[in-house]
């Protein structure tokens, strides 16, 4: 009887401890599940490196390419100038331009929509890679751009989505 107690309390605490998974907020797919991106950035680029652990801190495998001819892989990659930013990547069939929030890639990758991917034109502050100590952060829109034109995508204050 003793041992019936046992697994039947080991089985119980195995049942309850799936139980915060299930209360807990969607969050990120874990490391691993998410596909490898590469980044091209230029080599005395701060803010990008601060970018890529970012991503990779919300489980995005990332190889990064250091590259002064950061102009020819945006070209190849078709991004307008018009979104140029400081750093480039690729993921999954998309292009990603400049401090793009983790959380916006994973939700074009989820939803695949026609584009050739997202832009954050400029280095907005507060933006992942740009944050600033002492600064409160931009509001600024993730851009989704491709054959059909560009449109918001998202709208995001540092890394908390405000719309989209």
């Amino acid at each position: 009887m003793f041992r019936n107690e046992i697994l039947s309390r080991r089985a119980v605490l195995a049942g309850l401890a799936g139980v915060p998974f299930l209360l807990a907020p969607a969050r990120l797919p874990a490391a691993g599940a998410l596909p490898k991106m590469v980044v091209f950035k230029d080599p005395s680029c701060g803010c990008c490196a601060d970018w890529v652990d970012h991503v990779r801190a919300a489980g995005f495998p990332a190889d990064v390419i250091e590259s002064a001819e950061m102009n020819a892989h945006k070209l190849r990659l078709r991004v307008p100038p018009a979104l140029a930013s400081c750093h480039t990547a690729e993921v999954d069939g998309y292009v990603v331009e400049g401090h793009v929030p983790a959380e916006a890639i994973v939700r074009l990758l989820a939803e695949r929509p026609t584009a050739v991917g997202l832009a954050v034109p400029g280095m907005p502050v507060g933006s992942p890679g740009m944050e600033v100590a002492g600064m409160a952060p931009d509001a600024y829109d993730v851009v989704l751009f491709g054959p059909g034109g560009e449109s918001r995508f998202a709208r995001y204050r540092g890394t908390e989505r405000l719309s989209g």
